[in-house]
């Protein structure tokens, strides 16, 4: 084998760029006949109705805390994944859309519980049926918990805990239309079922977890998982704030959650992202092929040196604490540049986050902007909720939600049509809180043909790239920080989202452009790797 210059994943990610001149090759006419189905059944198990518990009024559990249990169970499970539309095709036969976006509509993912034993579940392994809204408990078994801990290195975050979510990927949902590049797809769908899971979590008094780091074939094993078809991209366990053994203040108000909540930070964070391997010798790879053997070159199969990263996470949070007082200075500071501070008033989503949960089941993805001009307070009040969750806690919501690291990703917005904001490139300063311009230009002609001629990059008034130094992020993670990047984008995607959707501001993700024109158009580095587009807009 030759000697690589780039890792797998690098070489993964220039091999499924878009490009004019292979566009029409790598969008090759659809095998209809070949479509999967985005529903996976079992056929033995045990079935957990959960339709009943997401009304208000249950009458038919005399025990109420049991009851309520379930339904804060369900509703969890409905906000992150279920169906919460119907639309009639061309073929007689209903589509059913679901509360977390999914690229061509193909959803990958499939959620699974896997409970140590709680009062409403036994010990063992559930799949969510999503057709269904139901829980099939397809194995009963008091030893998967801990090896579940096994297989995820002991994870602090599932010793506090006896629940916990596993989300797996049914490859060929998404490559029966997206080929090899799929892989982007998959898991950026998942960032937006992992930012649903997290809010929805604190809307029914959960805390999420996220774990990214765990020995993949360990857990496709205790899944009974095909890793040929199927496979593990994430684990995230789930607190019950509510429950007796974590609560001793009551739950008259919303405020001692927040209690619970700071004294379980100690154990998040860590060992969030672990790396695995990077691969710079590899076989020569036909079309085709490219996604299954990323997934591959992706996997842990040991425990890898976690002191190392402890020290690097502990040695962050300190820093951070030593600058709090100083100005950040983040990057694109230039002293010429102009500069818009993006404080604001937080969104207000309603007495018990009423108004977010209703924004989770009732959120769609803008088919079409009219072209008026946003609001500048718009703009900066979906920046507010999804860069900065701390602005939020004194609505229940997590105001520090697990992501794998943030700190790879940039944030750059074209603006086109944003009242009292000049047209041109920003790069967004999370830390700072401010928009800097970088490019003093109206891009609306390059972003319609860089989003491959969709009419939603040009009559957007705003477009937000996410992007990231691929070669530094390898260095950190290995190969594997693929999966971490893209999932990171689409939990930052869903928030913008949202927080769109809250404010009645158009809002789609497209995950199909014209790669390298995006930033010779942004004027950034060619290293610099685009993830995602989130474009936002004015609706008919």
């Amino acid at each position: 084998m030759p000697e690589a210059r780039f890792s797998f994943a690098e070489h993964y990610h220039e091999r499924t760029k878009y490009e004019p001149a292979t566009l029409a090759r790598k969008s090759q006419g659809l095998d209809w006949s070949k479509q999967p189905s985005p529903y996976k059944d079992y056929k033995i198990g045990t079935v957990y109705d959960l339709k009943p518990y997401l009304t208000q009024d249950i009458q038919s559990d005399r025990d109420g805390l049991l009851a309520s249990r379930w339904r804060r169970l369900s509703r969890l499970l409905f906000c992150s994944y279920g169906l919460t539309a119907r639309v009639p095709t061309v073929t007689g036969e209903d589509f059913y859309l679901r509360a977390a976006p999914s690229a061509g509509g193909l959803y990958p993912a499939e959620l699974y519980l896997i409970s140590a034993g709680t009062p409403l579940l036994s010990a063992g392994i559930y799949n969510y049926q999503v057709r269904t809204h139901s829980l099939i408990h397809f194995w009963q078994d008091n030893n998967v918990w801990s090896g579940l801990q096994q297989a995820c290195f002991n994870h602090p975050a599932l010793q506090n805990t006896r629940l916990s979510i596993a989300i797996t990927s049914v490859f060929y949902r998404s490559a029966w239309r997206y080929q090899d590049r799929a892989y982007r797809r998959i898991f950026l769908d998942t960032g937006h079922l992992l930012g649903n899971v997290e809010l929805a979590s604190s809307i029914e008094d959960y805390q999420a977890s996220l774990i990214g780091g765990f020995v993949d074939d360990a857990v496709n094993e205790l899944l009974f998982l095909d890793k040929q078809v199927e496979g593990a991209i994430a684990i995230v366990p789930i607190l019950d704030l509510q429950d007796e053994e974590h609560i001793g203040l009551g739950q008259e108000s919303r405020e001692p959650l927040e209690i619970i909540k700071r004294s379980q930070d100690s154990s998040r964070g860590l060992m969030t992202a672990l790396p695995s391997a990077t691969a710079f010798s590899y076989p020569k790879l036909s079309d085709g092929e490219l996604l299954g053997f990323l997934h591959q070159a992706t996997q842990i199969t040991e425990k890898p040196n976690t002191q190392k990263f402890k020290k690097q996470l502990e040695g962050k949070q300190s820093e951070e604490k030593n600058q709090a007082s100083e100005i950040d200075l983040d990057k694109y500071n230039f002293p010429f540049c102009t500069k818009v501070n993006t404080a604001i008033e937080s969104i207000h989503w309603g007495d018990d986050l009423e108004l977010l949960e209703n924004t989770i089941l009732q959120r769609r993805s803008t088919r079409e902007y009219c072209g008026v001009k946003l609001e500048l307070a718009e703009l900066k009040a979906i920046l507010d909720f999804t860069y900065q969750p701390q602005h939020y806690t004194d609505q229940g919501i997590d105001g520090n939600p697990d992501y794998f690291d943030l700190s790879l990703i940039e944030t750059f917005v074209a603006v086109t049509g944003v009242e009292d904001l000049e047209e041109g490139c920003y790069y967004y300063a999370p830390k700072s809180q401010e928009l800097r311009q970088i490019r003093f230009k109206n891009f609306r002609d390059e972003l319609h043909y860089l989003c491959l001629g969709q009419e939603l990059g040009r009559d957007a008034g705003a477009v937000i790239f996410h992007t990231a130094d691929l070669k530094k992020a390898v260095e950190k993670y290995g190969d594997r920080v693929y999966r971490y990047l893209h999932m990171d984008a689409g939990h930052l995607g869903q928030r913008l989202n949202l927080a769109a959707i809250g404010l009645g501001v158009g809002v789609s993700g497209i995950a199909g452009f014209f790669d390298d024109l995006v930033n010779e158009v942004l004027g950034i580095p060619s290293d610099e790797a685009v993830l995602y587009i989130t474009t936002l807009g004015r609706p008919f």
